[in-house]
């Protein structure tokens, strides 16, 4: 075992509360498992879910945080897949979360990083441009030239669907609270930028679609927006469920699902970590493809120290942010 710094979970409560950084043992790896020095760590709505204890894994106490790194190998077990000194991103195995100096992965869950892709740009396009490839491109099939809403535009989740979205060829229009998160979305790439706290989507939507509404909605909020979305999706359209940002999932209104002829559709991308890993490669592969074609780079707003990863989590579950926050922990 290796003593590193590790922030730290002791018990479940918000995360300003109960997490601590300690010293703290990684083991070194077991069969199928990598020790990777972290570089650099992105903060996911999940983490806060985990320190709660909400969310869909619960990691035995104490444990660390942080989903997705970027980082180098240090042990490299038994795996085959990957030796030290090899640049990797990917995902983090629990109790041995990326919050750390050095974490836990399954071989399977970390790809090559190429040399020219940054270790935080990588970390920041880890769980949220995969889970948006997956929720565009394997669940709702976005074709070309089809009309694109996305929720939260200006958050980690939604930057990265705006891109993918553009890439794909579709019209893009996108939702966030402020004129300044609502520029923020047109920078990155939306055709049509809307402030919801001073204009009604669910109008401008439909307005700007001639009355057809959006063939494919993307959905981080939940709740009241989700219930909203469903006067101004397109006949035959496909609304993703990809999260509850609002803290309030809704029921889905199955008689007007029926008579609209629209599809509600769930994206949990770690399921296809463990039931179709070969596709989370190939989402991989052509996101880095895409990056260094320059089609789609992660918009990281704020890089913070170690120390500071407590203090940047509550203000990403706070909604003081935009686009990603990452720790540098290297």
């Amino acid at each position: 075992m290796t003593e590193v710094r590790r922030w730290l979970v002791n018990e479940h409560g918000a995360p300003l509360d109960v997490l601590a950084i300690e010293t703290a043992d990684v083991p070194a790896a077991d069969n199928g498992a990598i020790v990777v020095d972290v570089e650099a760590c992105a903060l996911n709505f999940a983490d806060d879910l985990l320190c709660r204890g909400t969310y869909q894994e619960k990691p035995g106490l104490p444990f660390t945080p942080g989903i997705e790194f970027a980082g180098v190998v240090v042990d490299a077990g038994a795996n085959g897949k990957h030796a030290v000194g090899h640049r990797v991103a990917g995902s983090a195995r629990l109790p041995y979360g990326a919050l750390a100096e050095r974490c836990h992965a399954r071989a399977r869950d970390v790809y090559p990083l190429p040399d020219e892709v940054p270790a935080v740009d990588a970390a920041a396009m880890h769980v949220t441009y995969q889970t948006c490839w997956f929720a565009l491109h394997r669940r709702a099939r976005l074709q070309p030239d089809e009309t694109l809403l996305v929720h939260a535009g200006a958050g980690g989740v939604g930057s990265a669907a705006i891109q993918l979205g553009k890439a794909a060829g579709a019209r893009v229009i996108a939702t966030a609270g402020g004129p300044t998160k609502a520029a923020r979305c047109r920078e990155l790439g939306a055709d049509l930028a809307i402030d919801h706290r001073s204009e009604d989507f669910v109008a401008v939507v439909n307005e700007s679609t001639d009355g057809r509404g959006a063939g494919v909605i993307l959905d981080p909020v939940g709740g009241d927006t989700f219930e909203r979305s469903t006067h101004c999706i397109a006949w035959e359209g496909r609304i993703l469920v990809v999260g509850a940002a609002s803290g309030r999932y809704f029921s889905a209104p199955t008689n007007h699902v029926m008579v609209k002829n629209y599809s509600v559709l769930g994206v949990h991308w770690g399921g296809y970590l463990s039931r179709n890993p070969e596709l989370v490669r190939g989402a991989h592969d052509d996101l880095m493809r895409l990056y260094r074609a320059g089609v789609v780079s992660p918009p990281v707003s704020r890089v913070v120290p170690f120390e500071g990863a407590r203090d940047a989590l509550v203000a990403l579950t706070e909604g003081r942010t935009m686009g990603k926050l990452v720790v540098s922990v290297a």
